[in-house]
């Protein structure tokens, strides 16, 4: 099993896998980081449980022929906190989004 504070922030252990909810402002924003995290998931081959409401994204993580968490599940986790949290940059051309969008 992996430890505990190899875990990105907001990020817990639930069993034998590791979850994370994210809210959002509403149903547009959470179906573009369930996109968004099912791209990097199949990219990765490695596919989290995902549960999907109005302002909610759970994701689960846990490698099934494992039987628990792996460091894949760790990295998985560290690159949809990654882009589940990117804003552009205060100088950068992009200007951003005013909206709550996902929050932590």
């Amino acid at each position: 099993m992996t430890p505990q504070h190899d875990l990105p922030a907001g990020w817990r252990r639930e069993g034998d896998a590791i979850v994370r909810e994210y809210q959002t402002d509403g149903w547009p924003t959470t179906l573009m980081l369930v996109n968004a995290i099912g791209f990097y998931a199949e990219a990765a081959d490695h596919h989290p449980d995902l549960a999907v409401s109005w302002g909610t994204v759970v994701v689960k993580l846990w490698t099934h022929t494992a039987g628990g968490v792996t460091p894949s599940d760790i990295e998985l986790a560290h690159v949809i906190e990654q882009l589940a949290g990117w804003r552009p940059p205060a100088d950068g051309a992009l200007r951003g989004t005013k909206k709550k969008f996902v929050g932590p």
